[in-house]
């Protein structure tokens, strides 16, 4: 006979793997710490699994318990959404979204739909997480937003989330304006790159990778970045400022272009393109609230002249 879980005691289960202690969790979930270990030691003998190693520097959890945990987070995820809908067909309240926003899309995509959610639907309040993708997904998955709103693969290969595609956007190698290379007025080619300082991201995100096949392809070395970061911010900075080179989408610098702060160097090369979209968990559903950032989203995009379609798991 299959034992039947209930969502008090995978709640009080994740919230021990969260803070890494049982003490902490008891004062977060407002209950003894005795209370609480007889809980999860119960829970351990209804699934005959150990779910918690216990010892001197805290809980650590088992697979097992890593695995249950991960379902808590997202039915936790789901009441909160059910919760949220029922109260806004109740008292017509529009709800709240929590929203995942690579560096990107909160340039000008974010923004632009934001507005237009506070023109046509101003009862919809939204928090705004911040942060490249490999911390975006997993906070898809376990729950803690409703959506991110990022660069999405062209087929899904994680069965927990799904993605709709908004549009495309191109990347490029940017210098500030008036960099020496651009008096040239002539397109470059990789070689005559080589020499230069370059501001770059980590050697695992899509772009700095991106960037290393277009000189791979040249049958050339990759540049040797002096300043390697996760800010994108830096990054645009520090071209401004000098004659460093860097490697961004061209949404990332929609306004530095348009303020004659930076600008794309024409290379002689294939020009890469990034996927962005949203990305939910595959086996949720949505709330009306989140339904309607996501119609913004689009409205947005189409602006933008590309077309919206969904990619599935």
């Amino acid at each position: 006979m299959r034992t039947a879980l209930d969502t008090v005691r995978l709640g009080q289960l994740a919230a021990i793997i969260r803070s890494r202690s049982i003490s902490k969790a008891s004062e977060i979930l407002g209950i003894s710490q005795p209370a609480l270990s007889k809980n999860i030691r119960s829970l351990e003998r209804e699934l005959g699994v150990r779910l918690l190693e216990r010892g001197r520097f805290g809980a650590t959890p088992t697979p097992f318990g890593l695995a249950l945990a991960r379902h808590a987070d997202a039915i936790d995820a789901e009441l909160r959404t059910a919760r949220e809908e029922i109260d806004s067909l109740r008292s017509a309240r529009s709800g709240h979204v929590r929203i995942g926003c690579g560096p990107s899309e909160a340039t000008r995509l974010l923004p632009l739909a934001l507005e237009r959610l506070h023109q046509q639907a101003p009862g919809v309040g939204v928090t705004v997480h911040y942060g490249l993708n490999e911390a975006l997904m997993p906070m898809v998955r376990h729950g803690e937003v409703d959506l991110a709103l990022s660069s999405v693969p062209a087929r899904s290969i994680d069965a927990d989330l799904t993605h709709v595609l908004l549009h495309e956007d191109a990347a490029a190698i940017v210098a500030r304006t008036g960099h020496p290379l651009l008096a040239r007025g002539k397109a470059v080619l990789p070689q005559h790159l080589l020499s230069q300082r370059w501001i770059l991201p980590r050697s695992e995100e899509l772009e700095r990778r991106a960037l290393d096949d277009l000189f791979i392809e040249a049958e050339l070395s990759p540049p040797k970045a002096d300043i390697e970061t996760t800010s994108a911010i830096l990054m645009k900075t520090m071209v401004i400022l000098s004659d460093y080179l860097t490697f961004l989408p061209r949404e990332l610098i929609y306004w530095e272009e348009r303020c004659n702060q930076l600008t794309p160097l024409r290379i002689l090369t294939p020009t890469w393109r990034r996927r962005v979209g949203v990305t939910l968990r595959a086996r949720g559903v949505s709330s009306p609230a989140s339904q309607t950032v996501i119609e913004m989203l689009k409205a947005v995009a189409r602006s933008f002249g590309s077309k919206t379609t969904t990619s599935g798991k």
